[in-house]
């Protein structure tokens, strides 16, 4: 899947994988074979346990706005927000600084 900054236009990936299955929900980036841009769909916030190293973190709205980024997310670490959203995308330590991602940017998830 390619996700995109609608705001400034960037590509921000194309690799980004949506974590649908029990096991993609519940290990996300802890497994190899999993790309290192995810979206999952919760509302209850996300933790960094097992993990080795820092993660940026977007939270989106149902209209895909940014409303909340958390960078460098340290391992063993637990993240919350508003429970009403629920589309979280964790991404590489450094990508929100470089694809310039900002509060209520609007970004698209497509094939």
């Amino acid at each position: 899947m390619i996700l995109k900054n609608n705001t400034n236009k960037k590509i921000i990936t194309r690799d980004l994988k949506i974590a649908e299955s029990f096991i993609d929900n519940a290990l996300g980036l802890l497994l190899k074979s999993n790309p290192r841009f995810m979206l999952f769909k919760t509302r209850y916030g996300i933790h960094t346990f097992f993990l080795k190293e820092d993660i940026d973190v977007i939270v989106l709205n149902h209209n895909n706005m940014v409303v909340k980024i958390k960078k460098s997310l340290k391992p063993n670490s637990i993240f919350f927000w508003n429970p009403k959203y629920t589309q979280v995308i964790e991404l590489p330590k450094g990508k929100i600084d470089e694809f310039s991602i900002s509060l209520k940017d609007s970004l698209a998830v497509s094939e």
